[in-house]
């Protein structure tokens, strides 16, 4: 299943989002790093494992962004900190540029390019 690349996109997604937490709100860092674990895994599955191959980096780096807004700002209600929308935005325009780029990496390999049929043969 890609375990370099999933470790890749933890350190990288956990580091921004573990550091802008901390930094913008009142979370924890346990709690920063609950939410950036759920964030990652969901969006590994969802943007870079679906999306991804099937699309174009700009739909799943898009689809990534939605994702991020939506569990951030749920986590910051549940949890509850204190989360302004601009805090939002700023956080989720530097995960997006983190996510365009990471899915640049993956591209290289020929599954992520939706030529995992073409590969094989």
């Amino acid at each position: 299943m890609d375990l370099d690349k999933l470790l890749i996109k933890l350190a990288g997604n956990g580091f921004i989002v573990v550091l802008f937490l901390m930094m913008l709100t009142d979370a924890s860092f346990l709690g920063a790093l609950i939410t950036a674990l759920m964030l990652s895994v969901v969006a590994w599955f969802l943007g870079d494992r679906f999306l991804l191959p099937r699309s174009s980096n700009g739909i799943a780096t898009a689809a990534d962004g939605v994702l991020a807004a939506m569990v951030l700002w749920a986590a910051a209600r549940i949890a509850p900190w204190e989360m302004t929308v601009p805090k939002l935005i700023g956080l989720v325009v530097i995960l997006g540029a983190f996510e365009a780029l990471f899915h640049f990496f993956l591209q290289r390999d020929p599954y992520y390019r939706g030529e995992a049929d073409r590969a094989k043969a």
